[in-house]
């Protein structure tokens, strides 16, 4: 059994929130749960991981911040 650890950080490279979950589950599993009901954000930076319309398009626009967000692999599951 192993876990993943999805993070959000400051500025400074310190974490702000954590959330744990099992390897099997997706990205968007955790970033639902860590982006929801941010503070005040200019911009978001996330590995191609999170690379989701959902992500980009309801979370981030809801709440006017931009990403930089590098698109997923060529066959990649969205």
């Amino acid at each position: 059994m192993s876990s993943r650890l999805h993070r959000v950080c400051g500025s400074k490279g310190c974490p702000r929130r954590l959330y744990l979950s099992k390897v099997q589950c997706s990205d968007f599993a955790g970033a639902d749960v860590l982006l929801k009901d941010l503070p005040p954000t200019a911009a978001i930076i996330g590995d191609q991981g999170y690379d989701n319309n959902k992500i980009r398009k309801i979370i981030l626009a809801e709440q006017g911040t931009s990403s930089c967000i590098p698109p997923a692999a060529q066959g990649a599951i969205p």
